[in-house]
Order: C-alpha cells, then structure tokens, then sequence
C-alpha cells in the first residue's frame, strides 16, 4: 500500500476532531491577540525579534523548518488523534497545516529538498504501527534513540514514500544540503552515534565522524560548506561506560553537549560552544558566521532552555530569548531575514510547546 493511501486514510481519521482541532487554534490565537495585544509576544529584552508571531497552538509542535523559499514550513507534532509525532506542512502564516507522515509509528527530524516538491523523515512505522514506549525517566533524563527509525523520503504531492535507509541500528536527524544532492543523518550502524553523509537516492553512503559518543543533529550551512551540529563525548571512564550502558538500551543522556562545525567532507573539525552546558539545535546564518542554538547554560538547574547567538570562532555570546522556559529548534530563513523556533512561551497546558517566527533584527 503506497503511502499516500496510508496518509489519506490519516486525514479521514482527523474527521470532526481535525476540525474541532483547526477551531480551536483559531479561538486560541484571537484569545491570544486580545490577551497579549499586538506586538507584544517577545519579551523587551529580544531585540533581536521583531514581529513575532505564534503559528501554532495547543499540542506538541517542534523541529519547524523553512523550505528554500520561505514560504513553508514542515514540523512534527503530537496532536488529535494521533499518540506520537507526525510530520506536517503548514505556510509560514500558520495556515493550510497537512498531514505529510503515514499516521503510524513515530516519525522526526523532517527537511524540505530545495525543489519544495520533496521532503525527508525519520520514522518506526515499518518496524511497528503503533506508538513506541516512551523512555524511564526514574534515572534520570534521557532520550530514546529507537532502532526502529528510518530515514523516508516522500513526494509531498503525490505521497510516494521511499526508503532511504535499511539498517538494523538508528537512522534518523537527517537534513538535505542546499543543492539537493545529498542528505547529512546521525547512524548508529556502526557500533556507535556518528554522523554520516549518503546521496539523496540513500546510496553512497560515508562515515564522517568517529570519535567515541554521540554526534548528532546536523545542519549543513546554507552554502553548503559547512555542517554544524551537537556531540557528547564521554571523558572518563564511568562516564563511558554509562554512555555504553544506555547505547544498549537505545538511550543517550544529553547532560553535556557542545556545539561543533566542520566542513561537508568531515575535515577541518572546530569545537565552537566550551562550556559543560547542553547545548543543542544548533544551526547557521547564511552570512556562515554565526550559529544560532538553544542551551540551559543560563540555569544552574539545568531545567530552563534559551536560545543564544555566538560567532563560528566560539566568540560573542549571546542570549536571544527570554520569554519562556524553553525554546529550540532555530532556523534562519535562506535569505537570513526570518528565524522560525518552537517554544513553550504561553502554553497553556503542560508539555504544550508551539511554533513562532521573528523577523531578525541584525
């Protein structure tokens, strides 16, 4: 059965709750606007953003990122009647939201191709249907990396849907480059998190970094140069051998994780973030000199997440958001103009985090 099939039968579940969904985010959106007034969604002290508008409300809406023009945005998220994330598209006002996933399994980390005709995903609907369990949280915080993901890549007219990858391990955090021709992902096919570069067929497949831990995350510039991306690297041996330990459940502690940029071929490695602090999401300005990220350096709790700016030398930081607990998933738009993030300022439920966008004030 192709995927368009699955797709639509997706949409047919939506029913009156897509509906009542679509309803409620436009009675919540002219709540907001009278409750806020206009302009007032950033807080004074984000004076890198102006005119920034909330796209989506109420659920779990994350990963949001421009196509090549600007002018759509494809994300996941949690909401009615789906138990996990699916990938949507939406314009870059909020509007046409369409479902793009299969409705099953659990899927991530979606991209756009430039043509705007094609995206890709990670998904586990071919390894089980249904929601996978979420992680134990009783020692602590972690992240599932399930072995189940694979990364799809889909004709968002059509709904064609082809695989890409067909390994036994993690396949998933893939993103295109600007010219289209290949696609940048985070594998654990061989024994441990590295990252890895294919064509965007899947073929040709290459190893670009090997260092023990996790590197994950990656984003080439908008040049198409550089790649830019999180790794944790454990340093002394019970640090290891807990790393090993959780690699086994099909987990991976973010407890520290530092922002590194190389070049697209895997050379010229440069560390640009030193400072112990979970630092992730990170992603380039087109000028290709600085690098915009979310971190909780700010909290000794380490509970809080704010975005920051920093050269690519690792020099000038600085703090970009302050309105609410926790914001990630930056982007700049091609033409650096726009900055799309998620975020749970205003959320009126717990877990709620939404999708807004920002003019940039350079």
């Amino acid at each position: 059965m192709t995927r368009w099939a699955l797709g639509r039968r997706a949409i047919l579940r939506l029913g009156l709750t897509g509906a009542a969904w679509a309803l409620t985010e436009r009675i919540q959106s002219t709540r907001l606007a009278r409750a806020a007034g206009a302009g007032s969604l950033a807080d004074p002290r984000e004076r890198r953003l102006a005119n920034l508008r909330q796209l989506t409300f109420g659920g779990q809406n994350a990963e949001a990122y421009f196509d090549w023009t600007g002018m759509r945005l494809i994300f996941q998220s949690t909401r009615p009647p789906f138990g996990c994330d699916q990938i949507f598209t939406m314009r870059a006002d909020g509007s046409e939201v369409t479902l793009v996933s299969t409705g099953k399994g659990r899927t991530t980390c979606s991209f756009f191709f430039p043509d705007g005709r094609r995206a890709i995903y990670a998904s586990t609907h071919v390894g089980d249907p249904e929601c996978p369990p979420r992680p134990d949280l009783s020692q602590g915080y972690v992240w599932p990396i399930y072995p189940t993901y694979e990364i799809f890549s889909v004709d968002l007219a059509g709904g064609t849907l082809r695989r890409l990858t067909s390994n036994p391990g993690y396949d998933a955090e893939g993103a295109v480059s600007p010219d289209g021709s290949r696609i940048v992902f985070t594998s654990l096919r061989e024994g441990d998190l590295d990252l890895y570069v294919m064509d965007a067929d899947g073929s040709n497949v290459r190893r670009l970094t090997d260092r023990k831990g996790y590197d994950g995350g990656p984003f080439f510039s908008w040049d198409g140069r550089a790649i830019v991306f999180r790794s944790a690297h454990p340093e002394t041996r019970q640090e290891v051998e807990e790393y090993e330990g959780l690699l086994k459940q099909s987990l991976v502690r973010p407890r520290r994780l530092e922002i590194f940029v190389m070049r697209a071929d895997g050379t010229g490695l440069r560390q640009v973030t030193k400072n112990g602090a979970a630092n992730f999401a990170p992603f380039m300005h087109p000028n290709g000199q600085q690098i915009i990220f979310s971190s909780n350096l700010h909290d000794p709790t380490g509970r809080s997440f704010a975005l920051y700016l920093v050269n690519a030398d690792g020099s000038g930081l600085e703090r970009i958001t302050y309105a609410e607990s926790f914001a990630s998933f930056p982007m700049f738009s091609r033409d650096g103009s726009r900055l799309v993030f998620c975020g749970n300022r205003y959320a009126r439920a717990p877990r709620e985090m939404n999708v807004f966008v920002a003019d940039w004030a350079v």
